[in-house]
């Protein structure tokens, strides 16, 4: 496998992880009622698409193709968002619960493809500016969780 297919493929597979965090967060907002929550996840819906765009553009540079449409297990954890959702007396807080989660999930992505000392600066300066946002969002959603106790 070609070094650019490398670094394109983990780029593909962050690139459908985004993919299945902006649908996920267009579930959320569109299953709150809260509307500080109702912003917050229409906002991470938005970041991530735009994240979507920047992983594409540098797969693009690779001279690869960038994949389309979610994950299997993203479609999955959707799935089993809905039911949870729908079983919980405090759906707001349930779906909180699974942001959390995702995003520690996203965190813990992004650093395994920072550390490896393969992938080329422009690439990791990409990485790192979208996992701290993904950082910021998890300490901003951890406070969220907090004010709805």
């Amino acid at each position: 496998m070609k070094y650019s297919e490398e670094v394109s493929e983990k780029l593909n597979e962050l690139l459908e992880k985004n993919y299945d965090a902006e649908k996920g967060y267009k579930f959320a907002a569109e299953n709150v009622k809260n509307d500080k929550l109702k912003s917050f996840f229409t906002e991470r819906a938005q970041e991530r698409y735009d994240f979507g765009h920047e992983l594409k553009s540098e797969i693009r540079n690779y001279g690869e193709v960038p994949d389309k449409g979610s994950s299997l297990a993203g479609d999955a954890h959707r799935t089993w968002m809905n039911l949870k959702t729908a079983f919980s007396g405090n759906k707001e807080e349930a779906v909180l619960e699974e942001a959390i989660r995702g995003e520690k999930v996203a965190v813990e992505e992004y650093q395994k493809i920072l550390d490896d000392t393969n992938v080329p600066a422009s690439t990791q300066n990409i990485l790192l500016k979208q996992k701290n946002s993904i950082v910021a969002s998890l300490n901003e959603v951890k406070s969220l969780e907090y004010k709805l106790d």
